[in-house]
This record gives structure tokens, C-alpha cells and sequence, in this order.
């Protein structure tokens, strides 16, 4: 008797924690906002306008970090002139929310490069806004906060 019992709780806890994984798995939507971050980070480190230029929208609002704020113009002259150059960003995590066509991604980050500032090394918190348009996520808002080190 007490086997059988042991039995149909192992069977319930394993039922459960079966549905508790099925419904953390991430939706295509949610993979391609993840990708989407991978690919404006690449962009961005190899300086690929024509491909930056595709994913962000006419009305971008870029806030760095260091309380400057961009439009989609001047952010991307900025890296044209070198007065804004990113040698690396590298995720250590991301986060995405999804909210029907639109997305949130919460990421902890390091970014280094130069600025008109100097150079920099920043443990930064990023958010990043992602509009579905036209079937393709693009990045509408981004903020930086910096972090302790």
C-alpha cells in the first residue's frame, strides 16, 4: 500500500514538473528577439551600417549611459565619424518578455570602445524595445545603466 502510494506521488511530481518545463520554453517569437540582440551586437561591433540602418527604426530612441540621447541619425554618425566605437559588447545575460508585437529584453552587458569622452570599459544593465514590423523584429528603444564593476 505504501508503495502505491509512493508510486502516484513520484508519477503526480513528475507530471508537474513536466508542465512547469513545457511552459518555460521560449517561443519563436521570444528565440528571434534573442537573436535579434545577437545581431544588432554584431552590427554594431563591425561598424555594418547597411545592416544597422535595416534594424532600427526611424524613430529610435538611444539612450546611452552617459545620459546622451541619440536618434536613429545621430547614433549612427557617431559610429561613422568614430566618435562612438564599440569594440566589444558581450551579453553575460538576457531576458525577454514578449508583449504581443512588441518585446522587452533586460540583458547585464559589457561594453568597451571610445567615446567622445575617451575610451571605456562599462558593466552596463541594458533594455532593449523590439517592434515586430512587417514580420521583422526591430530595435525602437534602448537605455544603459551603469553598473558596479
Amino acid at each position: 500500500m505504501i508503495m502505491c502510494s509512493n508510486m502516484r506521488i513520484i508519477l503526480v511530481a513528475l507530471v508537474l514538473l513536466s508542465t512547469s518545463l513545457i511552459s518555460y520554453a521560449a517561443s519563436a517569437d521570444e528565440l528571434q528577439v534573442q537573436q535579434a540582440e545577437k545581431d544588432w551586437a554584431a552590427a554594431v561591433k563591425a561598424k555594418d551600417f547597411a545592416r544597422l540602418e535595416a534594424m532600427l527604426t526611424s524613430d529610435l530612441i538611444y539612450a546611452h549611459s552617459t545620459g546622451i540621447i541619440d536618434d536613429k541619425t545621430q547614433y549612427i554618425s557617431k559610429m561613422k565619424t568614430g566618435k562612438q566605437n564599440y569594440v566589444g559588447i558581450d551579453h553575460s545575460s538576457t531576458t525577454v518578455r514578449m508583449h504581443g508585437d512588441s518585446a522587452i529584453a533586460h540583458s547585464i552587458v559589457r561594453m568597451h570602445g571610445t567615446n567622445a569622452q575617451g575610451p571605456f570599459d562599462d558593466k552596463l544593465m541594458m533594455i532593449h524595445v523590439w517592434v515586430k514590423t512587417k514580420g521583422k523584429w526591430m530595435l525602437a528603444g534602448h537605455q544603459t545603466t551603469r553598473l558596479a564593476k
